[in-house]
C-alpha cells in the first residue's frame, strides 16, 4: 500500500489494495482502538492506511465501471473505520480521521441526483447493513465479523453510482448515528471544509439534503450539534467583505434543518436568534442591500416552525423585539461608505419580517399538529411558506383553528403578550414609509392572530354575539374589572390608537425633529450605542456580553417616549393640513388596522377605539378643514372613518350604524384608499412605495361628512353592545364622550396601579423599610436587599444618589454642602445668560427627636407622612377627627 505501488498500473495497484483492505477492516472490526494517539507509530501507519482507502472512495476515472468498483472497496473499508472504536476512542484523533474520511462519503453523494438520493436513503433506513454493524459497541470482541470484501468476481455486472452512492449513505449514517454532540459538530465543519474544497456551495440541494440527512441520522438527544454548527460556521463568516455562495448555502441549510420535520431537542433558540441578528446587523453595517438578508430573514422565521416549549415564541420575539428597539433609536454601526439612515431602514424592516414570519410559522405548526401529530407537515429542505393573507380583511380569515362546534382551540404554546409587542408601536409613525408599511402588515397579522381575546371572539360570519351561558354576570364583571383597571390588551390598544393618531395628525414622523425621512447622517451617541459594537470578539466570548446588552434597554426606550411626546405635540392643534407627513397609503394602512381591531377584538376595540374615532372626527372640522391643499386629507381620513363604522356596524350587526354610513359613502362605493399590499410571510421583500396624494386620488364631492352624533347614538343604542359591555345607554354615552385625546390615551396605555400601590413609595420601597434607618440609629446591611426598585435609573437618580435621598439613612451625607442641578439649566457655551446657578436640594441639618411631633416631622420628612403639599404621595398617618356622637 505504499505510495511506490501507485507508479504500477491501475489494476495492479487496486488489486492490492483489495487484498489489503479485508485485513485492515478485521484489524479496525476486533481493535479497542487504545492505540490510536498513544502509539505513534500505530497511529501514524493507521493514518496512512485511512488515507489511502479515503482516496479509492473518491477516486476518478473514464472507465466508470472501475471507477465505481474501486469507490466501493473504499467505501466498504471506511464503513469498518465508522463502525470500530478506533474512530471514537480518542477524542483528540477524531478529528483528523473524520476530516480525512468525510471526502470520500460526501463526494459520490454530488454526483447522484437528489431524488435518487431520497430514494437509496429510504433503503438503507429499512435495510441496515448487519446487527453487527448498528451494535458494534454492544457486541462482545469474539461476536463481531469483519466484512468481506473483493473488487470483481465474474458473471457479476458492473455497479451503478447509485450504488457508490447507496454504500457512502450507509458509512455517513452510520458515523453520525454513533456520534455524540461534539462528535457530529467536528463531522459536520469536515463535511463543510469538503464541500468548500470541491466548490460544491453552487449547489444548494445537495447541501440542503445533506444537513437535513445529518440531522436525522445524528442521535435524537444530539441533534441540537447540527444546526448550531451551521450558525457558528456563518457567525465565523460574517465579515466577508461580500456575501459568497457558501453564505447563502448556510443560511439555507439552517432553515432546511428547522423546517424538516425532524424534531430537535437541546437547542438553545434564544443563542441561534441572537447570533442570526447579529450576522444580519453586520452585513447590513457592510452593504444595506446584500443578498444574504432574505435567506437570514427565512432563517429567523423557521425557527417557529417547530414549539420545543411553551414561551418558545414569546421569547424569541421578545429577542427580536428587544434588538429592534436598539435599532430604531441608535442605528447601526456602518463601516465604510453605507448610508446611516438606509442601513437602520434594512435593518428595521428584516427584524420586522423576522417577526412576523415567525409568528405566521408558529401558527401553522399549531395547525399541522392539530391535524396530525404524525405526519411530516413541512417538506424538508423547504422555506417557510404560510397561506398569503387576503388582499381585504375577512372575519373569518385569520383566527386559531376551531371545532366543528364554533369553539376555538387552545393554541399549544404562549402567545406573545401585548406588554413585550407594545414596544414596537412607535414604527407605525416612523420617518420612512417603507418601515411603517411592513409594520402595518405586522400589527395586522398581531392582532389577527396572536393578540390574547379574552372573550373578544365573533361568531363565523363576524358578528358579535353575545351567549348568555358563557358571558353572564361573571363574564360582565370582568369586562368592568378590565374597563376601570385595564389588562394588558386594553392597554395596546390605548397605545395603538394613540399612535394611529399620531400617525393621521402629526406634523413630524419619525426620529428626526426636522424631516419625515431619514436622515443620512446621524449623530455620534447613535452610532456609539448600537448593537453592532460587540460582534467582532470571538463567539465564545459573546455570551456574556449578550446579557448587559439586554439589560440596557432603558436608554433607548426613555428616548422612545421623549420622540413620542414630541409627535404628540406635533397633532392638529391649530396644525395645517399640509404639513402632514402622512401619504395617502398612510391612510389605507390606518384603515385596514382599524378594521383588524374591531374585526377581533369587537368589546376592547368599541371601548377604546370610538372615543378616537370622534375625536379624529372632531379634528378635522373648522378652520382647518377649509384649506384648499388639506382638502384631500380630510376626505381621506372621512373615507378611513366612514369604513371604519361600518365594520363596527356590522361587527355588532346594527343596521342604524350600517344605514348611516352607507349614506355617507353612497357616492363613492369604492374605497380610493389604497388597500395594504401582501406580502409572503417569512420573505424579505423589496421595499414597497407609498401612493401620494394629488389631483385624482379623493374628490372632495365623493365622501359626505359623516353623522357623528347619529353613530353615536345608534351604537350606544345597540342592544348587543350594551349586554356585551354590561352598561346602559347613558353609561356608553359617557365611555364614548369623555374627553379623549393622544396624550390620555398614551397615559392609559401604560400599567394601571392596583389600590395597593398607595401604601408605597414613589422608589419602590416600603414604609417600614424607610422608617427603619430613622428610628434606628444602627447600621443595617440587610436592608439594602429590601429596598430593591423596578423602574429605569436615570439622570435623577444619579444625582438624588450623590446628594443623598431622604428615602434613605446616609445621615453623613446631610451636612454636606449643596450641590449643583443642570436639568433646569442650558449649557454655559452660549453666553452668560445661560450661567449655571446653584440650587439647594437638602436642608444641610436634620432636626434631632425631641419628642412625637419631631417623629411625626421626620415621617413628613421621610415620605411617609403628611404630604406638605409640594410632593404627590398619599399620606400613610393621616390626622383623623373624633367623631361626633
Amino acid at each position: 500500500m505504499s505510495a511506490s505501488l501507485r507508479h504500477t498500473s491501475g489494476a495492479t495497484w487496486a488489486n492490492v489494495v483489495t487484498r489489503a483492505a479485508p485485513n485492515f477492516t478485521a484489524w479496525t472490526t476486533y481493535t479497542d482502538g487504545h492505540l490510536i494517539g498513544v502509539d505513534q507509530n500505530v497511529t501514524q501507519e493507521y493514518m496512512s492506511c485511512l488515507q489511502v482507502f479515503s482516496h479509492m472512495g473518491r477516486v476518478d476515472g473514464e472507465d466508470s465501471e472501475v471507477r465505481n468498483r474501486t469507490r466501493l472497496v473504499g467505501l466498504a473499508t471506511l464503513t469498518g473505520v465508522v463502525t470500530s472504536e478506533a474512530l471514537y476512542h480518542s477524542p483528540t484523533q477524531f478529528k483528523a480521521q473524520v476530516t480525512t474520511l468525510i471526502p470520500a462519503l460526501v463526494v459520490p453523494l454530488l454526483e447522484v441526483e437528489v431524488l435518487s438520493l431520497d430514494h437509496e436513503a429510504a433503503e438503507v433506513k429499512e435495510q441496515p447493513n448487519s446487527p453487527y454493524l448498528d451494535e458494534f459497541r454492544n457486541r462482545p470482541a469474539m461476536e463481531r465479523r469483519a466484512l468481506s470484501i473483493h473488487l470483481h468476481v465474474t458473471g457479476e455486472t458492473g455497479p451503478t453510482s447509485r450504488d457508490v452512492a447507496n454504500a457512502s449513505l450507509r458509512a455517513l449514517a452510520t458515523l453520525f448515528g454513533h456520534s455524540n454532540g461534539p462528535q457530529a459538530a467536528v463531522s459536520m465543519r469536515a463535511a463543510f471544509d469538503c464541500l468548500h474544497a470541491i466548490n460544491a456551495w453552487e449547489r444548494p440541494d445537495h447541501c440542503r439534503w445533506v444537513a437535513i440527512r445529518a440531522a436525522e441520522w445524528t442521535q435524537y438527544q444530539y441533534r441540537y450539534a447540527i444546526p448550531t454548527k451551521l450558525v457558528e460556521c456563518l457567525v465565523q463568516e460574517q465579515d466577508a467583505p461580500q456575501s459568497t455562495p457558501q453564505h447563502m448555502r448556510l443560511a439555507e441549510m439552517i432553515t432546511s434543518v428547522f423546517t424538516s420535520p425532524t424534531p430537535l431537542v437541546n437547542l438553545s433558540t434564544s443563542d441561534i436568534i441572537s447570533n442570526l441578528i447579529s450576522v444580519i446587523l453586520r452585513r447590513i453595517a457592510r452593504e444595506p442591500d446584500d443578498m444574504l438578508l432574505p435567506a437570514l430573514v427565512q432563517s429567523i422565521s423557521s425557527l417557529g416552525i417547530h414549539v420545543y416549549y411553551s414561551d418558545q415564541i414569546q421569547d424569541l420575539a421578545g429577542e427580536l423585539i428587544s434588538r429592534l428597539v436598539v435599532v430604531e433609536t441608535s442605528g447601526i454601526v456602518t463601516r465604510g461608505k453605507s448610508d446611516l439612515g438606509k442601513g437602520r431602514t434594512q435593518a428595521v424592516r428584516c427584524l420586522l419580517a423576522g417577526l412576523f414570519g415567525l409568528m405566521h410559522a408558529a401558527e401553522t405548526y399549531d395547525g399541522d399538529k392539530d391535524e396530525d401529530d404524525n405526519k411530516g407537515a413541512h417538506k424538508a429542505g423547504a422555506s417557510v411558506t404560510i397561506p398569503d393573507p387576503p388582499s381585504s380583511p375577512h372575519p373569518d380569515a385569520h383566527v386559531r383553528p376551531s371545532y366543528s362546534d364554533g369553539h376555538i382551540k387552545p393554541s399549544r404554546r404562549t402567545s406573545i403578550t401585548p406588554e413585550v409587542f407594545q414596544e414596537t408601536l412607535t414604527l407605525i409613525c416612523d420617518g420612512d414609509y417603507a418601515v411603517r408599511v411592513d409594520y402595518a402588515t405586522t400589527i395586522v397579522s398581531y392582532l389577527q392572530r396572536e393578540i390574547p381575546k379574552l372573550g373578544d371572539y365573533t361568531d363565523a360570519d363576524g358578528v358579535k354575539r353575545v351567549r348568555p351561558v358563557a358571558e353572564g354576570p361573571t363574564q360582565q364583571a370582568s369586562m368592568n374589572l378590565t374597563m376601570v383597571y385595564g389588562d394588558s390588551t386594553t392597554r395596546f390598544l390605548h397605545a395603538l390608537h394613540a399612535h394611529l393618531y399620531v400617525l393621521a395628525t402629526s406634523s413630524t414622523l419619525g426620529l428626526a425633529p426636522s424631516t419625515s425621512s431619514p436622515s443620512p447622517q446621524r449623530s455620534v451617541n447613535e452610532e456609539a450605542s448600537t448593537t453592532g459594537t460587540d460582534d467582532n470578539v470571538p463567539q465564545e466570548q459573546q455570551e456574556p456580553t449578550e446579557e448587559p446588552r439586554r439589560r440596557s434597554l432603558a436608554i433607548p426606550r426613555s428616548r422612545k417616549m421623549s420622540v413620542m411626546k414630541r409627535l404628540l405635540r406635533g397633532t392638529l392643534t391649530g396644525t395645517s393640513l399640509s404639513s402632514i407627513p402622512a401619504t395617502l397609503s398612510d391612510y389605507g394602512n390606518i384603515l385596514v388596522v382599524l378594521q383588524a381591531v374591531h374585526e377581533h377584538l369587537p368589546i376592547r376595540g368599541l371601548l377604546t377605539g370610538v372615543p378616537m374615532l370622534l375625536a379624529l372626527d372632531a379634528a378635522i372640522q373648522g378652520d382647518a378643514a377649509c384649506e384648499s391643499a388639506g382638502e384631500q386629507r380630510v376626505q381621506a381620513i372621512r373615507e378611513a372613518l366612514a369604513r371604519t363604522w361600518l365594520v363596527i356596524g356590522k361587527v355588532w350587526d346594527s343596521p342604524e350604524v350600517t344605514q348611516l354610513v352607507e349614506k355617507a359613502l353612497s357616492s363613492s362605493p369604492a374605497s380610493p384608499l389604497p388597500p395594504l399590499s401582501d406580502v409572503e410571510p417569512g420573505r424579505f421583500h423589496p421595499a414597497r412605495e407609498p401612493i401620494s396624494f394629488d389631483a385624482t386620488n379623493v374628490d372632495a364631492e365623493k365622501v359626505h361628512q359623516l353623522d357623528s352624533q347619529g353613530l353615536l347614538m345608534a351604537i350606544t343604542s345597540n342592544k348587543t353592545v350594551q349586554d356585551a359591555t354590561g352598561m346602559d345607554r347613558q353609561g356608553l354615552l359617557r365611555k364614548f364622550t369623555a374627553p379623549w385625546s393622544a396624550e390620555s390615551a398614551f397615559k392609559d396605555s401604560t400599567e394601571a396601579q392596583s389600590p395597593s400601590s398607595d401604601l408605597r413609595t414613589s422608589d419602590g420601597l416600603s414604609p417600614l423599610v424607610k422608617v427603619s434607618p430613622a428610628l434606628m440609629h444602627i447600621e443595617n446591611l440587610s436592608r439594602a436587599s429590601l429596598a430593591r426598585s423596578t423602574r429605569g435609573v436615570g439622570v435623577t437618580d444619579l444625582r438624588e444618589a450623590l446628594e443623598g435621598r431622604s428615602s434613605l439613612s446616609n445621615t453623613n451625607l446631610a451636612n454636606t454642602a449643596a450641590s449643583l442641578s443642570t436639568l433646569d439649566h442650558p449649557s454655559t457655551v452660549h453666553g452668560e445668560a445661560y450661567k449655571l446657578a446653584p440650587v439647594r436640594s437638602r436642608p444641610q441639618q436634620r432636626s434631632k427627636l425631641a419628642g412625637p411631633a419631631d417623629v411625626k416631622d421626620v415621617l413628613n420628612k421621610l415620605g411617609i407622612g403628611k404630604t406638605n403639599g409640594n410632593g404627590m404621595l398619599k399620606p400613610s398617618f393621616s390626622s383623623k377627627k373624633p367623631e361626633q356622637r
